[in-house]
């Protein structure tokens, strides 16, 4: 694991270059990781979210957990150290699932990986928040051009304006940074690989907690809420705006969006428990 992070963290551009497809040794990559595969397969996962072994193990190892705006600002302004560990009702992945925040307030911006893959890319580039140590400081160090250090204040601006621009949140783990949180991504169906893939079938992202609910007596059937849907879960039914609850994340975007005030988000605790800092720090005083 420590050589898988030190290679994900120097090299941020590569390694998401060769998994989103994008870069030229994406396919021979691909040609060595299927053979380790079969010489080494997988173990099993007490994820549950797809049929496929494989992908159930890399999810496990690397994942997303949508946050809405309110919950990413919390992420990105929190003052004091925190160890939260095994938040299965939180992140529910057999690894990688522990928030351990130390010196929250050193953030970096760091240009997207995935849209840095991107020939056409969706703009700015410098949208990745790197939260805390040793994370910052480490891309601080190696990858200096593409990375500056930002405020918090600064990170909750980002976050906002992407909010605007119809991306979404998604709070990073990776076993091979520390098995626990390390980076705020503000992603797009169009560029992001992770959601990609959760596309495709390897359930890399987890949903908020939260489920979009449409009141009927404010929704004009207007339909700009399904443009704005990353996860492509809203259509217009009967006249009114219609949520898919299987695939709806709950992440808020087409809620920001809604000139009418028709959509909201509710706890749903069958999607479990949402990534709220403030309120699971509350849980273990």
């Amino acid at each position: 694991d420590f050589l898988h992070g030190y290679v994900y963290g120097r090299w941020p551009y590569l390694y998401i270059g060769i998994g989103v497809g994008e870069h030229p040794l994406s396919p021979t990559i691909a040609r060595i990781a299927g053979w380790w595969s079969r010489l080494f397969p997988p173990r099993p996962s007490d994820n549950g979210a797809s049929p496929k072994p494989a992908n159930l193990a890399f999810a496990d190892t690397y994942h997303g957990k949508v946050v809405p705006l309110s919950a990413a600002t919390q992420l990105v302004t929190v003052r004091e150290n925190i160890r939260l560990t095994n938040l299965e009702q939180v992140i529910p992945y057999a690894r990688a699932r522990d928030i351990v925040l130390q010196n929250p307030d050193h953030i970096i911006a760091l240009q997207c990986p995935c849209r840095s893959a991107r020939s056409d890319p969706c703009l700015p580039l410098d949208v990745c928040l790197v939260v805390g140590e040793p994370f910052a400081s480490f891309v601080a160090e190696h990858i200096p051009q593409r990375s500056r250090w930002i405020s918090p204040a600064e990170a909750v601006d980002i976050l906002r304006a992407e909010d605007e621009r119809g991306h979404v949140h998604h709070a990073f783990f990776k076993d091979a940074m520390l098995g626990r949180f390390y980076a705020i991504c503000n992603c797009c169906a169009c560029c992001c690989g992770a959601m990609q893939a959760h596309q495709r079938g390897t359930p890399m992202l987890a949903t908020s907690g939260y489920l979009n609910t449409v009141d009927k007596d404010l929704c004009i059937g207007c339909g700009d809420c399904i443009e704005t849907c990353q996860f492509f879960a809203l259509t217009v039914t009967g006249g009114y705006a219609a949520v898919d609850e299987t695939l709806c994340m709950g992440c808020g975007v087409c809620v920001s969006h809604c000139e009418q005030g028709a959509l909201s988000l509710r706890r749903a605790p069958a999607k479990g428990e949402p990534l709220e800092i403030l309120e699971l720090m509350q849980h273990i005083q």
